[in-house]
């Protein structure tokens, strides 16, 4: 008995390393489930879902500062060249879009001999990696009927954000870099190709003609009055009574608080906004019920606003980095959307 007592010593060891073990295990495994970590799952969020924050910047097109009108000749040839191919096969505008991204992230739309090891053409594709011969990459009629081939291959992908659905046909080592092509890529395929909602997210219906440019000259007429909590006019506001006031006077009925003025409209990814889209700021950007402050964009990268207690209503450069801007905007009084 003296012998096996070192064992009986051991045993409450081996129970907590158990014990330890299983927690982890299961840990990860539900880590690697939510994350879709083991390759044949499906990401739960959809094509445009506010939970998916892309990187954000300049709005110019794209997140990237690119605007279609600084693209080349070669270029625009270029991605004529994608939206022809893919319309050919079948495939929806959608994986145009997700086409022309890629290309824009891997080549900027050039057609290119050089890259990263042994990657060539507009879509960078690694002969190595079995995408085709040297010649077959570089030619952009090939290197786009394959990329479309193989993104369709992808379960559901139509549904994920285009980032998403890049990264899991390119495997880059920056799989969140296509998301800044987007805005660009989905402007390309409006003009080349007269499609008018190429993201797939339910098109939002245009708003009547004046409606934002009345909205946004009486916002700015008011500029320099105070910001008053609870106020709607006409010589103090606070942030919804403000934009209440501005879509009144277009003829557009707003509710009350900037928490119900996000469903007033139809929802656009935010790198899509136009002048007289409302922004909206949350403490949890992922959830509208923390909405807590709403401006008007006056495009060019400009919004006005009534701030906070102690400023005016005023004009001012939107904070498209601010970690509390809704990656969705709403567009006034036109149909609402599932985006």
């Amino acid at each position: 008995m003296r012998a096996l007592r070192p064992l009986r010593l051991l045993v409450p060891v081996v129970v907590l390393v158990a014990a330890l073990g299983l927690f982890l295990g299961v840990g990860f495994m539900a880590f690697m489930a939510s994350t879709g970590g083991f390759g044949g799952g499906t990401p739960s969020y959809g094509v445009c879902d506010p939970s998916v924050r892309a990187p954000v910047g300049p709005l110019a097109g794209s997140r990237a500062g690119t605007r279609i009108g600084d693209l080349s000749d070669e270029q625009r040839g270029n991605a004529a060249t994608i939206i022809g191919v893919a319309r050919d096969m079948g495939a929806p505008p959608r994986a145009w879009l997700i086409a022309l991204a890629t290309a824009m992230q891997e080549s900027t739309l050039r057609n290119i001999n050089y890259g990263d090891r042994d990657s060539l053409g507009l879509f960078q594709q690694r002969p190595s990696q079995g995408w085709g011969s040297p010649a077959q990459v570089t030619d952009p009629v090939y290197s786009t009927r394959i990329f479309i081939e193989r993104l369709l291959e992808v379960p559901a992908w139509e549904t994920m954000p285009v980032t998403v659905a890049a990264q899991t046909v390119q495997r880059s080592a920056f799989p969140d870099a296509y998301a800044k092509w987007e805005g660009l890529a989905g402007e390309l395929v409006q003009e080349l190709a007269d499609i008018a909602d190429p993201t797939g997210c339910g098109r939002t219906a245009v708003l009547p003609e004046g409606v934002a440019g009345a909205a946004i000259a009486f916002a700015l007429g008011e500029v320099g009055k105070p910001y008053v909590w609870g106020a709607t006019g006409p010589n103090t506001y606070d942030c919804s009574g403000l934009t209440l006031r501005a879509f009144q006077s277009a003829g557009i009925n707003l509710p009350r608080v900037s928490r119900q003025q996000f469903f007033a409209g139809g929802h656009v990814p935010i790198e899509q906004a136009q002048a007289g889209d409302l922004l909206f700021y949350a403490t949890d950007p992922t959830d509208p019920a923390t909405i807590h402050h709403v401006t008007i964009y006056l495009g060019n990268d400009q919004m006005v606003e009534a701030p906070y207690t102690g400023e005016q209503v005023r004009v001012r450069p939107v904070p498209w980095n601010f970690k509390e801007l809704v990656p969705l905007a709403t567009r006034p009084g036109t149909t609402p959307n599932t985006a």
